[in-house]
């Protein structure tokens, strides 16, 4: 199915390692925003994780059927390829997974496993056409891992435009198709029929149901429950490279967090808005200004009592409500700062003239921190909402840069001398995010010199909201009057400000025991603070940048105690975090059985000589595995603050890392002496270098232009991406002539540690810190670079 069975030039198998390359990459970032909508994020880390162990899995085939080694073959790989993809998505809809019930319906688990298993499929196929190439042309390696780095470089560039033009479902038709343009090009004439008529079928299929193959969103997420109501509709919904956002009308689409049970009268219409069908929030119309009274009766409004100065920043809007609220008295020069600008887009578009009651506004898009750190402007008060239409926790390992004590410090910085910052959450009980807000904001202020944060602090309480506010100076009489005056209008509960006492709180919306003020009392006073995060259930200590987990709560030692509190619920430990060491142990399983089934070809490992060389190419290998996603990761964490978001970060530090280590693979072929092993200890060096250059570089290139600070980001990434991407195929050079047998369990063992890579990034993430994984990809590099040595000295190299 080949024109030949050998062709003199290696155009054709590059052509079709790029193509698979280039589908794979994109399929796997496909499918995290796939089951970022269907399920949630963690169980699209969690499966596909499992999935990409089809890469490794791809080796161990080879090395134990070495008859799948063959050119010929490519064809058949890539239409397979093409085929996997759409068909996985599909599969993937009908397997009756219910994350609900997993803490009481063992089928569950094997649920997750046969998914990952389908999911696998497309990557055990990539692995297959990449590693036959390799296998067969070693001595080629350079050129060929340049094709397969630059092609996932082009992958992560045209997903982007494939889940802006149509979302997942689109875009997993679409992937089809490079794979079988790779067919058509290198097989013969039945093998180009074949690869038309399959391109023919998928169009057809994007013609008449371009959702076929989309996530199917489970019954249990918020979107799906607000549209069991009666009457509800989805108006509109669009796609983004980072999110998806749906516009609704129903029952749900109510929002007015804490509003004072003493308001009577309804809300005006509302139109609901949805982020990946579980970030719920709404979008207000108005007719007459009097349709507004309600915001009068929001526990948000307070600063706007306390505070009469016209500079107001709102933080991510959402729907708008906030930016309402701050208008709703007096001209006011409102800015709004959102950092999701797929969000902005939307809500601007539906408004259309709408859009002019929000008063002598300006919209930013990006992260507010990063924005403000760009700007000299001065705020009389910063308006910050953890709320949605429904509350609901974040998932633990998920980062936020905008909640650490750097980005409260900046955001103090920006205030005017008698400026107010206020953030509104819901009450989720038990108690942790308030309490961990409350000790980033007193630490970002210590950082500050204010050292008595009890006189810049104001606590209050509705049914279901808390409210904390910051002042820069101390807070006045009159402030503390105004606090007063507004709780008992509305019946709200003050919690803490300067010189309260126990009577003046718990009166309106009683609880049991007044737990509220005791714990913000304590967490208030220096002398007690530490006392008490170190005996809480949580953890609950202030976030910082290098740790950016806000909503990561879990603590070791209280794991029972929490298990007991929580209802005896397994999914809260799924949702908070503790997925990533079942996860871990999962992949680390499956993994070891792939690389331990070669040693059934015992034929194949000589003892002596031969037995340690083994030892050493495979170590060497899993070093690389282990180290290339280790940096990967951590640099994209460490260019969020310059791009301002995640996607935009991820988007620059892939393309930078593989278009540049592509490079490197190319001039690693022609320049042979760059496959030293002293390469690998400088590549070392520069990897730890990163962990303190880089925190200096975004904080130069924050007030710059973001087509300024993009290209700064991939020239800076560039010298060490270069570096990154000659180990791989020195190893494999080395490997293809000295035991060429070997090289599929080497891309075997490559494979499942850079499976094992990312979650064990995260783990270590969260326990010490980005830049500890950057000292540890280091180390791995130096360790990886003396076996080299050892290879090319047993070599007589």
């Amino acid at each position: 199915m080949v024109k030949s069975q050998r062709s003199k030039s290696t155009y054709p198998v590059l052509i079709a390692v790029f193509c698979a390359s280039l589908a794979s990459l994109a399929y796997e970032i496909t499918l995290t925003r796939f089951f970022s909508i269907s399920l949630s994020y963690h169980f699209a880390f969690m499966v596909i994780s499992i999935a990409l162990l089809g890469i490794g899995a791809a080796g161990t085939a080879l090395f134990l059927l070495p008859s799948g080694k063959d050119l010929r073959l490519l064809p058949h790989y890539s239409i397979m390829l093409a085929l996997a993809i759409p068909l996985s998505a599909l599969l993937v809809r009908v397997v009756p997974f219910d994350p609900a019930r997993i803490s009481f319906d063992g089928t569950q688990i094997l649920f997750i496993g046969l998914i990952a298993l389908i999911l696998s499929t497309p990557f055990f196929f990539f692995g297959l056409t990449v590693l036959t190439v390799f296998s067969l042309l070693s001595k080629k390696s350079g050129t060929i891992y340049a094709a397969d780095l630059i092609g996932a470089a082009a992958g992560s560039l045209v997903v982007l435009l494939l889940l802006s033009a149509g979302g997942p479902g689109t875009a997993v038709l679409l992937l089809a198709f490079p794979p079988l343009a790779a067919a058509y090009f290198i097989a013969d004439r039945t093998g180009r029929i074949v690869s038309a008529v399959l391109a023919m079928s998928i169009a057809a299929v994007l013609v008449i149901a371009p959702d076929m193959a989309g996530p199917a969103i489970s019954p249990y997420k918020p979107l799906a429950t607000a549209l069991r109501f009666p009457g509800a509709e989805v108006l509109q919904t669009t796609y983004s490279p980072y999110s998806r956002v749906d516009l609704f009308t129903g029952a749900a689409a109510r929002f007015a967090p804490g509003l004072s049970l003493r308001y009577l009268d309804p809300l005006p219409r509302q139109t609901g808005l949805s982020v990946d069908a579980a970030d719920l929030n709404a979008i207000t119309h108005r007719a007459e200004k009097d349709d507004l009274a309600f915001l009068d009766h929001l526990p948000s409004m307070l600063v706007y009592r306390l505070s009469k100065g016209p500079e107001v920043l709102v933080m991510d809007p959402r729907g708008g409500l906030q930016v309402l609220v701050a208008g709703r008295h007096g001209p006011r020069n409102i800015t709004a700062m959102e950092s999701n600008p797929h969000i902005a887009g939307v809500v601007r578009s539906y408004l259309g003239k709408e859009d002019s009651f929000l008063p002598g506004n300006q919209w930013s898009k990006g992260l507010g921190r990063t924005i403000l750190s760009s700007r000299d402007t001065r705020y009389d008060s910063i308006d910050l909402s953890f709320t949605g239409s429904f509350p609901t926790g974040s998932f633990g390992f998920a980062e936020d840069y905008r909640y650490t004590v750097e980005a409260f410090r900046t955001y103090m910085e920006r205030l005017k001398p008698g400026g107010f910052l206020s953030l509104t959450l819901y009450l989720l009980p038990p108690p942790r995010t308030e309490f961990r807000l409350f000790n980033t904001i007193s630490a970002a202020a210590e950082s500050l010199g204010i050292k008595d944060i009890t006189e810049h602090t104001a606590v209050i309480r509705s049914w279901g909201t808390v409210t904390i506010l910051f002042k820069r100076a101390p807070f006045s009489s009159i402030d503390i009057r105004t606090i007063k005056d507004f709780c008992r209008d509305l019946r709200f509960d003050m919690v803490l400000y300067p010189g309260i006492s126990e009577a003046d709180s718990n009166i309106y919306v009683r609880m049991p025991e007044n737990s509220y003020f005791q714990a913000f009392r304590r967490l208030a006073d220096t002398g007690s603070r530490e006392q008490f995060i170190e005996a809480y259930l949580f953890d609950i200590r202030p976030v910082t940048d290098e740790r950016p987990f806000f909503h990561y709560y879990l603590r070791l030692n209280t794991i029972r105690e929490t298990f007991q509190v929580m209802g005896e619920r397994s999914e809260y430990f799924f949702e908070e975090g503790y997925l990533l060491p079942v996860l871990f142990l999962q992949v680390l399983l499956v993994s070891l059985l792939l690389i331990i089934l070669p040693l059934l070809r015992k034929r194949s490992l000589n003892a002596g000589h031969y037995h340690r060389q083994t030892a050493a190419a495979l170590a060497y290998f899993a070093c690389l595995g282990l180290a290339f996603l280790f940096v990967e990761i951590a640099l994209i964490q460490k260019m969020v603050l310059a791009l301002e978001t995640p996607q935009y970060a991820m988007s620059a530090v892939i393309l930078a890392v593989l278009a540049s280590s592509g490079a490197g693979s190319l001039l690693s072929e022609r320049l042979p002496w760059l496959r030293d092993p002293r390469t690998l200890a400088v590549l070392a060096l520069l990897v730890a270098a990163s962990a303190f250059v880089l925190p200096a570089a975004v904080r130069v290139m924050a007030p710059l232009p973001f087509g300024a600070k993009y290209m700064l980001v991939f020239l800076l990434i560039m010298p060490t991406g270069i570096l990154l991407g000659i180990p791989f195929p020195a190893g494999i050079v080395l490997l293809g002539r000295t035991r060429p047998d070997l090289l599929p369990w080497a891309w075997a063992v490559n494979g499942c540690f850079s499976v094992l890579s990312p979650i064990l990034a995260l783990m270590i993430a969260l326990a010490a810190g980005f830049s500890t994984v950057l000292f540890l990809a280091s180390a791995l590099y130096l360790v990886a670079a003396l076996l080299l040595r050892t290879m090319y000295q047993r070599a007589g190299a």
